[in-house]
């Protein structure tokens, strides 16, 4: 967006500001959506938030715990392609 291109909103008495409706077009941000709001060296920096908190590995590791002989990339990928003809049946 150029210089001259600027948009202008207003600061309401509650603190909130409007985007103009270019802006959340463009971003395809409907109502509802979340946003992160950053301060930086030049002003505010709005992204859209991330949908789940991030995490680490060693945060989810052994969550679903299980117990038996450990299974092969083949097994797997046999039962998630049986689940997937199972879903797609059902529909």
């Amino acid at each position: 967006m150029a210089d001259t291109d600027k948009l202008t909103t207003i600061v309401s008495t509650k603190g909130q500001v409007v985007l103009p409706s270019t802006i959340r077009q463009r971003r395809e941000w409907r109502t509802g959506t979340r946003l992160t709001v950053e301060e930086t060296a030049e002003g505010v920096l709005l992204k859209p938030a991330p949908a789940f908190a991030a995490t680490r590995p060693e945060d989810v590791f052994s969550v679903l715990a299980y117990r038996g002989k450990p299974k092969t990339l083949e097994e797997m990928d046999a039962s998630v392609l049986a689940e997937a003809r199972r879903r797609h049946d059902r529909d």
